[in-house]
């Protein structure tokens, strides 16, 4: 009786062990088997197909995945105002959203440049932000999702789901501006200055746009008009190229306290604060910041920024 009861006891221990699958015995998948083994993403694994994608997302990588889950697509589908099959016969752009969620490299979690530009397969970027526990994307038409579960492994990297389906931008600075109504003396100061095409090139640029308020204020501190100061062409265009500088410098990235280099010549400086001072020892307040653009990113401030006289 008690030989009997040792194998049972020894049996039950190894139907346990391989219950639990056996240590090694069962390493996971690629990103696309993964993907495929778990319900949440087989809109995703369908998506990968219909793209094409599945070599490619098979092979050794590493890549990093940011996994939208069924609902994610869901709600994308009702965003854009088309079918589950229309999106999945648009292998375009079906190619560009999907590859705007892989990284070609194993980045997990604890590795994640907060705040910093993300540049996926697609081009382009996107960030990545603490928001308390959580970490939250802000893709490059300025939607956010959140990432709802980390470091999910694959033979080839590891996959974070999201609850959104991000995008890629599809508008620059001048096409943000536009769609902001509280830039528009700032968009008819770029007109004005004939800058449009230049702050539609491929840049990227920093633009430290002044509200229509913050227009308003200097219009009275120089005591002018809006049409006069439109009118003069020469000091208009100093004032707007003052306010941008050449690359994409996102709110992490800003140098505080050191001179920052404008496409104008003169420079200005940031406090930790995020003041900014003029040349002409003027203060301006930076409001927003990493406004995501196709060609660069906007911060917002609240005081037109003046170089040396």
């Amino acid at each position: 009786m008690f030989d009997w009861l040792k194998r049972l006891t020894a049996l039950a221990v190894l139907v346990s062990v391989a219950a639990c699958g056996g240590g090694d015995d069962h390493p996971p998948g690629t990103v696309v088997q993964v993907a495929q083994g778990d319900a949440r993403f087989s809109i995703l694994a369908e998506a990968v197909v219909a793209a094409d994608l599945g070599a490619t997302l098979s092979a050794a990588g590493p890549y990093t995945v940011f996994a939208p889950t069924n609902d994610a697509f869901a709600a994308l589908l009702t965003e854009l105002g088309v079918t589950k099959a229309q999106l999945l016969a648009d292998k375009p752009l079906l190619t560009a959203v999907l590859q705007y969620h892989v990284l070609a490299a194993r980045v997990l979690r604890a590795d994640v440049p907060l705040g910093q530009a993300v540049t996926p397969l697609a081009g382009g970027i996107f960030k990545v932000d603490a928001a308390g526990a959580d970490l939250v994307i802000t893709d490059g038409r300025n939607r956010t999702a959140r990432i709802v579960q980390t470091d999910v492994p694959a033979s080839n990297g590891v996959i974070h789901a999201v609850d959104k389906v991000l995008l890629p931008a599809d508008k620059t600075i001048v096409q943000t501006a536009i769609a902001n109504p509280s830039f528009s003396i700032l968009v008819e100061a770029v007109v004005a200055a004939n800058l449009v095409d230049t702050l539609s090139g491929d840049g990227p640029f920093t633009v430290f746009a002044p509200t229509d308020a913050a227009f308003a204020d200097l219009l009275a501190e120089l005591g002018i008009t809006k049409d006069a100061l439109l009118a003069d062409t020469a000091l208009l265009t100093e004032v707007l190229t003052y306010h941008v500088v050449p690359g994409r410098v996102l709110k992490a990235g800003v140098p505080v306290g050191t001179p920052i280099a404008t496409v104008q010549g003169d420079t200005f400086t940031v406090n930790g604060s995020l003041a900014i001072t003029d040349q002409r020892a003027r203060v301006a307040n930076i409001a927003a910041t990493d406004v995501l653009a196709s060609n660069g990113v906007i911060h917002v401030i609240d005081k037109v920024i003046l170089p040396a006289p």
